[in-house]
Parts: structure tokens; C-alpha cells; sequence
């Protein structure tokens, strides 16, 4: 390795199996129609932002309590701790940056020894989840804006970044970055990216970023 590189991952279908609304949405009895529209987004057909309220809103009432339930049942892509430890051993940094949510994104960044996260935050009051996300919404735009305050915090030159992403919500980000990676990907985010990874494993990555 010649020099540092930061990765900065998606979350839902990328560093981790599940797309965590649709399992909080599970739990509401209103899965179906939340994947309906996520599919949607996927594929750039809606605005990020107002699909991602669309979402949320069929979660009002849940416990918070349902957190906890939903982390449990994340499965973490298949090569992800492995990929994360050899980037680390090279003296390299690694981030997640998540159209999903802050209080299933810390434990996991906690778990998987992530140098740094961001979500988006559902709103709780008296225990329940309103409906709502509080402060900014983290969209396409976010993400790339993310990618790059993290790469001048930790002194990384943006031609040294990755980006791994698989949905519309990515392209940003896969753009700003030195090296953009599909995985998973829709047809939209094959097309743009530098690098398509065909095989469901995070170990692909290894090699191709020298380490």
C-alpha cells in the first residue's frame, strides 16, 4: 500500500444483507408496500427525500424497543469484517454513510469497528417513533459531502477514497471518489461506477485495492 485510503461503504444491501426499513417495517405489518417504494428509489425513479418520508410514516407508533429487534436480525454482508480488518491492517480508514438510521447504524459501526457513520435519526418522543426523521435528511448529495469531510479529517486525498454503494442514492458519492465500486448494484449504478464486483462477497475488494 502505497498510501493511506478511506472506503466509505452504503449500509442497507452493501455492508449489511437487509434493507432496515423494510425490517421496521415488518414489525408495523406494512412491508410490502415500504419495499414497493424503496424499489422505487433504487432505481432514481423517486426523490430520495420524500420517498424515505413516505417510509417512515408508516412507522409511527412503533416502540422504541423495536430497535433493538431489528439489529438483531441484521446480517452482515458476506466478506464485510474481513475486508474492514485488511483496510485497517494497511493503515487505511473506513466509514458507512446510510439512507437507513443512527440508532441501528451505532451499534453495527460499534460491532464492525467503523471509523466513522452517519444516518439519518428517527424522531422518538415518550418511547414511540412519530413518523418522522429529525435534522437533515442523508441523500445522494450527503453521502458525497460525507465522503469528502471524512477524507479531510483523516488526511486522505480524495483520488485515495472508495465508494461501495448499490442504489441510485450512491451515484454521488461513487462519483466524488477516486475509485467507485458497484456491488449488489442495480443497472443505473453498474452502469456509472469505475468497478462492478459480481460476486456477493466483500472479500472481492481485497486484492483489487492492493491490500
Amino acid at each position: 500500500m502505497v498510501s493511506k485510503i478511506l472506503v466509505v461503504f452504503d449500509v442497507d444491501s452493501t455492508l449489511i444483507e437487509d434493507e432496515v426499513i423494510e425490517l421496521l417495517a415488518d414489525v408495523a405489518g406494512k412491508r410490502a408496500e415500504v419495499a414497493e417504494v424503496t424499489e422505487r428509489a433504487m432505481r432514481g425513479e423517486l426523490d430520495f427525500a420524500q420517498s424515505l418520508r413516505e417510509r417512515v410514516a408508516v412507522l409511527a407508533g412503533l416502540p422504541e424497543s423495536v430497535f433493538a429487534d431489528v439489529y438483531e436480525r441484521i446480517t452482515p454482508t458476506t466478506g464485510v469484517q474481513e475486508l474492514i480488518d485488511a483496510v485497517h491492517a494497511g493503515g487505511g480508514l473506513v466509514a458507512a454513510v446510510s439512507g437507513g438510521f443512527t440508532q441501528v447504524l451505532t451499534p453495527l459501526a460499534a460491532k464492525l469497528g467503523l471509523d466513522f457513520a452517519r444516518a439519518n435519526d428517527l424522531e422518538v418522543v415518550d418511547g414511540k417513533l412519530t413518523g418522522k426523521v429529525s435534522g437533515r435528511i442523508v441523500d445522494r448529495a450527503v453521502k458525497a459531502e460525507s465522503l469528502v469531510e471524512w477524507a479531510a479529517e483523516a488526511g486522505v486525498g480524495l483520488k485515495h477514497t472508495v465508494a461501495v454503494g448499490d442504489g441510485a442514492n450512491d451515484l454521488d458519492m461513487l462519483a466524488v471518489a477516486g475509485l467507485g465500486v458497484a456491488f449488489n448494484a442495480k443497472p443505473i449504478v453498474r452502469e456509472k461506477a469505475d468497478l462492478v464486483i459480481e460476486k456477493h462477497d466483500l472479500r472481492e475488494l481485497i486484492p483489487v485495492l492492493g491490500l
